[in-house]
């Protein structure tokens, strides 16, 4: 196979198995970075304490909030973006290292 059908044919594959990588850094971050699987499980004793959080995001009709609940679903939304924050960054890295990998292998470098 030459460097330019090996492209192609890499490029295919990362876009069809996109998903699978993708979730698989948040898996992988809960079980490698403290920060990241405390903020996760932040975030579960949220949905748990405070249910209108699901149902905001999950449920259909309209959802009222009180005081807390809306406290709470702020602290939800920051912590969900510090956990894109990692996993973006962990992304942007793995880019880095399978470029150049890639580089290598098509001979380029």
């Amino acid at each position: 196979m030459n460097a330019k059908d090996f492209s192609r044919d890499l490029v295919a594959r990362i876009g069809d198995t996109f998903p699978e990588i993708d979730g698989g850094v948040a898996v992988g971050l809960r079980k490698t970075d403290k920060n990241y699987a405390a903020l996760w499980r932040e975030t579960l004793k949220l949905q748990e304490d405070y249910p209108a959080i699901v149902k905001a995001f999950e449920g259909r009709g309209g959802v009222s909030l009180n005081a807390d609940e809306r406290h709470a679903l702020l602290r939800y939304l920051d912590l969900k973006r510090m956990m894109e924050d990692a996993e973006r960054l962990h992304i942007y890295f793995r880019g880095h290292t399978d470029g150049f990998a890639y580089l290598k292998r098509i001979g380029a470098i």
